[in-house]
């Protein structure tokens, strides 16, 4: 597993690249596009990483995946650093921490929220821009749904929790009442 702080390098390093050349966007999506290529195809990483594998074999493979799949001469420059470096395998990590990187300059902060039911686009916006009041950022909601949350929603901006689900409350509750213990009523006295 690759440190964070070396994948946090290579992601600061190809951002100052793409924000000063104004192509944020387009190598976010090319890089994602290749995450996908890696996950159908996993035999292609593991070429990458195996030592039994020519590094010669390796650039002209990586070669071959850039002819069929273009990319922005960034995006494709950064996959080769990678190759070269002996990097590639931690390509995954090493784009979440770039689009991380990405949206920190671009001041957007990512929420996820789960709710029991699907909520309803005005219901969305009024939990963004609550999020948004809340951390000063313009926030981008990801939507997912859990049925066994029973109502309520569970708030997740990066390692921050806010659960406010009916199944937690419940779980609360059931604990207090395990926890309290009945009061001993004092014996009454007889003069």
């Amino acid at each position: 597993m690759i440190s964070s702080a070396v994948a946090g390098r290579y992601a600061r390093s190809l951002a100052d690249v793409v924000f000063e050349e104004k192509v944020e966007a387009r190598v976010l999506g090319d890089l994602e596009r290749f995450r996908e290529i890696f996950a159908a195809v996993p035999d292609v990483l593991e070429a990458f990483d195996s030592p039994a594998v020519a590094r010669e074999a390796k650039g002209r493979l990586l070669d071959e995946l850039l002819e069929r799949y273009p990319v922005s001469p960034v995006a494709a420059n950064f996959l080769r650093v990678l190759l070269r470096n002996n990097r590639i395998r931690h390509f995954s990590p090493m784009l979440d921490a770039f689009g991380k990187a990405v949206d920190a300059r671009r001041g957007v902060v990512r929420a996820r929220v789960t709710s029991a039911a699907p909520l309803e686009d005005r219901e969305l916006e009024m939990v963004e821009a609550g999020l948004a009041r809340f951390t000063g950022a313009r926030v981008q909601v990801e939507s997912r749904t859990d049925p066994e949350l029973l109502g309520g929603c569970v708030v997740e901006i990066g390692s921050t929790v806010f659960d406010g689900s009916i199944r937690t409350r419940l779980a609360e509750v059931k604990r207090r009442l395990a926890d309290a213990r009945p009061e001993r009523v004092p014996e009454a006295r007889q003069d």
